[in-house]
């Protein structure tokens, strides 16, 4: 079989990718030819497939008027990814086509190309951007389903994106561009990795095709270890407001646990959460650790006492969670998105109401005082996040698809 895999980004950037590759991992030691559409990008892992891939577009760099122009054009529709993916296409010849991270940079052009040469394709949910302009299904600071119905005037009207409304009526424009041409209905299948993303695509109406939900699997040859008790409370990954890491240095300071925090990432938020523990004399107590990967990134979470992700937005299966109940560690989330779907209250974790600092003081007291089961964790993560089933039940879908 051959599968060509759409991500806008070819290099590792966060949870989607991570998916991205590891799934062409996992199709390529089953014998199957994996074929790769993306963005150019000096960051880009080394690919056979990269003289098809568009040109790089930054819509957050500011330049010349012209060349913004020229951007907002590529964000509603490129005909430069068209006309590459539909070469890629003619060329290669794929099974199936499996999309991934594919609006704004690549645009539904390569949709409408897949869609003329009755190519079926699969679509991995990892953001709401399919129902939401601004993809969080959240504006200053508060979640919001205003544009579910389709009615995405409301980006506009509330300036959601990035709290611009120059952006936000892009994003509104491209958000009907899509509903007009009928991009989401020509996808043959939708796969969501957390049950809340299921029910809110379906809500919408969006789609015409089977919804399924599958949790998201860990790369192959993932460890899976049952530590002993860590010594601090950790959060890793992006600095920035949806994440409610506010609430959570809030709620620390409230809780007043004889354990340290640690905060791993960078953002941009990063120093006005600097301030806030500054202000709040913590600066002993919660520590900025920076910008970490690789095996550095794993032994810090692996001496955890547990994860913290209080998310205030509608997150869906952060690999943050999976990555840290590998390696037999706790988390504390919020009940918000997919999140309460990964932790099993009182047992692997504890669920916190978002936003709410007292809530999630008293959740961090509980980790504090308890004894969770390290093997129990890392055992159940196990046979959830499994690639092995994953890459069959994957297979499994493209075989029902293909002619």
């Amino acid at each position: 079989m051959k599968v060509l895999l759409v991500n806008k980004f070819h290099y590792i950037k966060g949870g989607s990718e991570t998916y991205y590759f590891s799934l062409g991992d996992l199709l390529e030691k089953r014998g199957h030819t994996v074929l790769w559409f993306s963005m150019q990008d000096e960051r880009n892992l080394p690919c056979a497939q990269s003289e098809y891939f568009v040109d790089h577009v930054d819509f957050n760099a500011s330049g010349h008027p012209m060349k913004t122009a020229e951007a907002a054009l590529h964000l509603l529709y490129s005909r430069e990814a068209g006309r590459k993916f539909a070469r890629l296409l003619d060329d290669e010849k794929p099974d199936i086509v499996h999309l991934n991270i594919f609006q704004s940079q690549l645009t539904g052009s390569i949709v409408e190309e897949a869609y003329k040469r009755h190519i079926p394709m699969v679509y991995t949910a990892h953001d709401l951007k399919s129902v939401c302009p601004n993809y969080l299904m959240m504006h200053h600071g508060k979640t919001c389903e205003k544009c579910l119905d389709g009615h995405y005037w409301h980006c506009f009207a509330n300036g959601c994106m990035k709290s611009s409304r120059a952006k936000s009526l892009l994003a509104s424009m491209e958000s009907y561009v899509y509903k007009h041409r009928k991009t989401y209905r020509k996808i043959d299948y939708v796969i969501t990795p957390s049950l809340f993303y299921k029910k809110e695509l379906e809500a919408s109406g969006v789609f015409g095709c089977p919804i399924e939900h599958v949790r998201n699997f860990l790369p192959a040859g993932t460890a899976y270890e049952a530590g002993g008790r860590g010594s601090y409370f950790l959060y890793f990954g992006r600095l920035s407001g949806e994440k409610g890491i506010r609430t959570l240095i809030e709620a620390f300071g409230r809780a007043q646990v004889e354990e340290k925090l640690y905060i791993v990432g960078s953002g941009p938020e990063e120093s006005a959460l600097r301030e806030l523990v500054k202000r709040l004399g913590m600066e002993d107590r919660i520590l900025f650790l920076g910008f970490k990967t690789g095996s550095e990134l794993k032994e810090i979470v692996a001496n955890a006492l547990c994860v913290c992700l209080p998310s205030e937005w509608y997150e869906n299966g952060p690999y943050s969670i999976l990555e840290a109940q590998a390696l037999g560690r706790p988390a504390i989330v919020s009940d918000y998105g997919g999140l309460p779907e990964l932790v099993e209250d009182g047992r692997t974790g504890y669920i916190a109401k978002a936003g709410d600092v007292s809530d999630l003081a008293e959740k961090i007291r509980k980790m504090s005082r308890s004894q969770m089961d390290s093997a129990y964790i890392s055992g159940k993560a196990a046979r959830a996040y499994s690639a092995d089933l994953y890459a069959e039940h994957i297979v499994g879908i493209y075989k029902k698809l293909i002619p």
